[in-house]
């Protein structure tokens, strides 16, 4: 599909005008009356403007969330009747999904099939939980009493949503998906640079008509907006997807309220390859595991662990083939990697790159903002590949979260594995090999919460997804990002109504 000037304009349409923010089943602005303008990243253009929501503002959408919930009767709502919900919804995306492509692209950056992808996944995702909205989940016991004790599952309550700029629409919409179909009331918060594909979501659930104050959105920045999710006793829950730093602030803060968290956070995952490896499917998915979405994948495939006798053959072939790699708009046809997200992420890649020049890495490929032609308005950095890496080097402990790969080599399994788990992080991570059992030996010695084995970065909406470590608490996706949003309540019933005799002295 290539994006033409019509299709961009129709996907803009609507930001011709600020966009505002969803609070209690209204439109509305911000009480401080800023605003944001929405960069595209290809270019440094200006397309859109938003409303730049404060504290104030998350306290109205909480306040009618908490409403929703324990006044209005959103707690006892039918789980038939959420799933339909979910369900108008996942049809009216499916209808649009070309005009939500469009927008990640222009706004996020990412190639426009890669887009195409997260819309389907996104479809995908609310039907899944409109499904596991009326699937029974519960359980029963069998007690040494007249006793029947029960488990049934309950919503917790209001829940805050925070959501990173890289995957914009879908993981937005994976956390409404869940916690509205586990009963829910939300406030949603995306990320400062990429809420425009978010903002039309909410046009459908408007449209699709939920009682006020269930859904809700409020723009800003995180030190405003977020820090108030985060910090107010009316919020029950935080699911929140992002960097390892604010993710241990939000832990902090989060701590005030005993409040419950889900945190998926950053990574720095091996990609281990065997010198028995099917060579041309490791060379691939080596490349596909750095630079698909620019490198900005919080599992990304950030260290290329490679047994010894294989680094002369396979670097060579990986390294020209980065080369070749198609950078540019992503909405070219043909185009492969997009640029970054933004000016200020693009500059902490590039002072990554060149920590690890000063650190003594070997730069085999890339290293450079692409500033030829139009690529000067743009975002972009090169493919980038460092050899001569040593542990401790920080292109190594760090996320860069970028198109940057260092490669580190190893001699037996054992060092592999010493190698793989030697961060801080545990989110992902792979082993490709012919040796089936070897494969599985090692996979099952890696900390780290999502692994592939011959493969890397399926992503499916029936499996969790979460890590280990500094890598996060909890799980997105699956029964298991389900349950996040479920309470757990016992309740025992008695067979045999009499009293219990414990205090006797009433009848002497």
């Amino acid at each position: 599909m290539i994006l033409e000037k019509a299709d961009i304009e129709s996907a803009l349409i609507s930001n011709s005008i600020t966009q505002k923010m969803y609070i209690n089943g209204e439109w509305v602005l911000s009480e401080s009356n800023q605003i944001r303008e929405i960069i595209n990243p290809a270019n440094g253009e200006v397309i859109g403007t938003v409303t730049e929501g404060s504290a104030e503002d998350a306290k109205k959408a909480i306040e009618a969330a908490r409403k929703a919930f324990y006044e209005n009767g959103w707690m006892n709502s039918k789980a038939r009747h959420r799933a339909e919900l979910l369900l108008q919804i996942s049809n009216k995306l499916e209808e649009r999904k070309e005009e939500f492509a469009y927008l990640d692209t222009l706004n996020n950056g990412k190639t426009l099939r890669e887009s195409l992808g997260d819309v389907e996944d996104a479809v995908n995702q609310l039907r899944y939980y409109a499904g596991l909205a009326t699937k029974p989940h519960g359980q029963t016991y069998d007690v040494p009493d007249d006793i029947q004790a029960m488990v049934v599952r309950e919503p917790i309550g209001v829940v805050g949503l925070i959501v990173p700029w890289n995957y914009p629409l879908v993981m937005a919409n994976q956390k409404i998906a869940a916690a509205l179909a586990a009963g829910c009331t939300v406030v949603v918060k995306p990320a400062q640079q990429t809420p425009l594909s978010v903002i039309r979501l909410f046009e459908i659930i408007d449209e699709v008509g939920f009682p006020p104050g269930v859904v809700n959105l409020v723009l800003g920045p995180g030190s405003k907006v977020g820090a108030e999710l985060v910090s107010n006793p009316d919020v029950d829950k935080i699911s929140f997807t992002g960097g390892t730093d604010t993710g241990i602030r939000l832990m902090k803060s989060a701590a005030d309220t005993v409040k419950k968290i889900s945190l998926e956070l950053g990574g720095k995952s091996p990609n281990i390859v065997f010198a028995d490896a099917d060579f041309e499917a490791a060379v691939d998915y080596a490349l596909y595991a750095i630079f698909a979405n620019q490198g900005q994948v919080c599992s990304a495939g950030s260290r290329l662990l490679l047994e010894e006798s294989l680094y002369e053959t396979f670097v060579p072939e990986l390294v020209k083939r980065a080369k070749m790699i198609k950078v540019g708009p992503g909405w070219v046809e043909g185009i492969e990697m997009g640029p970054l997200v933004s000016e200020d992420h693009m500059n902490t890649v590039l002072d990554y790159i060149e920590i690890g020049k000063n650190e003594g890495a070997t730069l085999l490929c890339g290293g450079n903002r692409i500033v030829e032609g139009d690529f000067a308005k743009g975002y972009f950095v090169e493919p980038t590949i460092f050899g001569d890496t040593t542990p401790n080097m920080r292109i190594v402990q760090e996320e860069i979260f970028g198109p940057v790969l260092a490669i580190q080599t190893f001699k037996t399994e054992e060092e592999a594995i010493a190698l793989a788990n030697g961060t801080a992080f545990g989110l992902a991570g792979a082993v490709f090999s012919t040796d089936g059992a070897k494969a599985h030996r090692v996979i099952r010695q890696l900390r780290a919460g999502i692994t592939w084995i011959n493969t890397y970065h399926p992503t499916f909406n029936e499996a969790p997804w979460g890590g280990y470590k500094q890598s996060g608490i909890g799980r997105d996706l699956g029964t298991y990002g389900f349950e996040e949003y479920l309470e757990t309540k016992q309740i025992n019933v008695s067979l045999k109504v009499e009293p219990s005799g414990f205090f006797q002295g009433y009848k002497e």
